[in-house]
């Protein structure tokens, strides 16, 4: 389960300070325009041999670069993948374009690029808290209501969808590939969209969003499909299928790295396609680079970078000769 913003005592500071967070482009661009084909091509090529380094910039949208500038810090090496979040308060939502504008200078640089969307449940306003709006329950029929055409909430629901499109579409005109993580962690309960295993729970809401977004010509879009690592196992209960994921992910919170269990897990259910630990708070070390060679990417979790690791284990990891940073990053 996330971490929903700490206080803001500091976002005064922040928001003076976001021009010097933000990483810019090299004179020129590290990646040219591509295709997701191009992406999972590449993901597979390096799967068993390499991992792709990766850091998440969570909230506030006005510091969309703040966490991968702090890796900058402590390693003097550029993440090979940034990870941005559409996001759910009324501000960070009013900044949605300073994301964008951040992936495109990602993409510019030599990073790949991934977004998350924590979105606020469509039985709440447009914009909400994390708590009582991200986090927050909503009954089976409730469900079902916003995955059944014509109803009120699913009318909502995809007008909440169409919002997010134009800021998708700009990123397709521009030739960036997307690693898009809707409905993380479905096999949870802390959010709204989870703990509905079957073919009407999670993975219908899932394929809907994708079939949704298909047919406004979102071709940029790498369908990341994610669960968390909890112990109940069982995470191909909640699998949109093969036709609609394009990478399969974990999140490793219930501990430090995924267990060999939840290793064979994913590569089950992934059967071939690209595997990746989209979140985590710690991160790897040579013990699990060894032994668990098949994923593609990691994700370390916005503050938990510095807030759960120390420097030597930061540079360990971005310094491991299996992980590819920024620059290291060489698609076809």
């Amino acid at each position: 389960m996330k971490i929903p913003r700490t206080p803001s005592i500091l976002g005064a500071a922040l928001i003076l300070g976001a021009a010097a967070m933000i990483h810019t482009a090299p004179d020129a661009s590290a990646f040219s325009a591509t295709s997701k084909a191009a992406v999972i091509g590449y993901l597979r090529s390096i799967t068993g041999t390499s991992i792709v380094s990766g850091q998440h910039n969570k909230e506030p949208a006005v510091a969309p670069a703040q966490y991968t500038k702090q890796v900058n810090d402590v390693t003097g090496q550029w993440p090979g993948l940034w990870g941005g979040d559409m996001m759910f308060r009324a501000d960070d939502v009013d900044n949605r374009q300073r994301v964008i504008d951040q992936a495109r200078r990602e993409w510019a640089n030599g990073s790949l690029v991934a977004l998350t969307w924590h979105a606020c449940s469509p039985t709440v306003g447009r914009t909400c808290e994390f708590d009582g709006g991200v986090k927050t329950p909503i009954s089976n029929a409730q469900f079902q209501q916003i995955v059944t055409g014509g109803t009120a909430l699913n009318q909502t629901w995809r007008s909440r969808m169409a919002e997010v499109v134009p800021y998708l579409r700009q990123l397709r005109d521009a030739g960036v590939p997307v690693l898009w993580r809707p409905f993380h962690e479905m096999n949870e309960t802390w959010n709204w969209w989870g703990g509905r295993p079957g073919a009407n729970g999670g993975a219908k809401i899932y394929q809907q969003m994708r079939d949704y977004f298909d047919s406004q010509g979102l071709t940029n879009l790498i369908w990341v499909w994610n669960v968390q690592d909890n112990p109940a196992g069982g995470w191909a209960n909640y699998y949109p299928g093969a036709g609609y994921a394009d990478v399969v992910s974990v999140d490793v919170w219930y501990k430090n790295h995924p267990s060999t269990a939840d290793y064979q897990q994913i590569q089950s259910i992934a059967a071939g396609k690209p595997i990746a630990i989209a979140e985590m708070g710690k991160v790897p070390n040579a013990a699990l680079l060894t032994t668990q060679p098949r994923w593609a990417y990691f994700m370390i979790w916005s503050e938990q970078l510095r807030g759960n690791n120390t420097n030597a284990e930061i540079q360990a990891a971005y310094f491991h000769p299996r992980v590819l940073n920024q620059g290291e990053v060489k698609l076809p």
